[in-house]
């Protein structure tokens, strides 16, 4: 998996990018996926199928770029209906853990690979590349992905339409502060967004061919052109991250019992201890994420009544 004598350089950086900004600042990618017989409409109409529901998110494309979780619009139909109907559904639809298809977990580990590379590595574990993930992105035209952050670092690369990503500085807490980096982790993602923030944005304008790097945590909106979209979003997660994610999961639920806690990094030797006993008890529960229904139920004890907001009926 995670070695080869020769890799094609799937995605590039000019002016030395991949070596100089990452993984600290965004900056544009090209790529060689634009065509590519996993990302064409029949096969993702396919993968939608075959995904687990609790992996499928969708719902209506017209919404605010400072969205109000619980007021979000949703679309009557199902999950592979959305995919066919793509043009005129108004919709916008996430497919998530692509890489628990085969196909697609090669696809993102051989694109990865080209990346370390490129930065001098024999291997996606010499790079850092752990925990490797994919996020399919299909839109309909003139959609809105409200302003949010994520948890992991991300190659986003377009494969159809035109699309406008726009990214934030993630160490900028006028636009976000400590408390919503943690509430968007473990509530819901999207963000509140002032009209204001505009000017310190940097616009990624994306066709077919490009793309972008998005560091961990830097918050960014997303809308289409007129043309529906289908995006790629092939990411990863470090030791370093994971350990941030961790902490701020196990900080959002001891705010929920009522004792709010300082962000990590904040006080060490306390993260340390919280850290620990965390991945003690998510390791002992991690066998019963097998099924659906239980992911369901240990979500909704972690992370509140609202946590799965994504599954119509829940």
């Amino acid at each position: 998996m995670n070695t080869t004598t020769a890799v094609a350089p799937v995605i590039t950086a000019a002016n030395e990018a991949l070596r100089r900004e990452f993984p600290l600042k965004p900056f544009t990618i090209r790529h060689g996926l634009a065509g590519h017989p996993l990302l064409t409409l029949p096969r993702i109409a396919q993968l939608a199928a075959e995904l687990p529901r609790d992996l499928i998110e969708y719902n209506s494309g017209k919404v605010a770029i400072s969205q109000d979780p619980d007021a979000i619009p949703s679309v009557d139909l199902d999950p592979v209906e959305i995919v066919q109907r793509i043009e005129t559904a108004g919709a916008w639809m996430v497919l998530k853990r692509v890489e628990n298809s085969r196909e697609y977990k090669k696809l993102l580990e051989d694109t990865l690979l080209s990346v370390a590379r490129a930065r001098g590595f024999n291997s996606l574990l010499d790079a850092g590349f752990e925990q490797l993930e994919g996020f399919l992105f299909v839109s309909s035209p003139n959609s809105t992905t409200p302003f949010h952050l994520d948890s992991e670092d991300n190659f986003f690369v377009h494969i159809h339409g035109e699309k406008f990503f726009t990214v934030f500085d993630n160490t900028d807490r006028a636009v976000v502060p400590d408390d919503e980096i943690e509430r968007s982790m473990t509530k819901h993602r999207n963000l509140k967004y002032d009209e204001r923030f505009a000017a310190r944005g940097q616009e990624f304008h994306l066709f077919a061919g490009d793309g972008c790097y998005v560091p961990y945590q830097w918050p960014h909106w997303v809308r289409t052109a007129d043309c529906y979209s289908i995006s790629l979003a092939i990411t990863w997660k470090t030791r370093e991250v994971r350990r941030l994610n961790d902490l701020h999961f196990f900080n959002s639920m001891l705010r929920g019992i009522g004792l709010p806690q300082q962000p990590p990094g904040a006080r060490p030797v306390r993260d340390a201890l919280k850290l620990g006993f965390y991945r003690a008890v998510t390791t002992a529960i991690k066998p019963l994420r097998g099924s659906m229904a239980m992911r369901r139920v240990l979500r909704r004890i972690a992370l509140g009544k609202r946590a799965n907001y994504y599954l119509k009926g829940a």
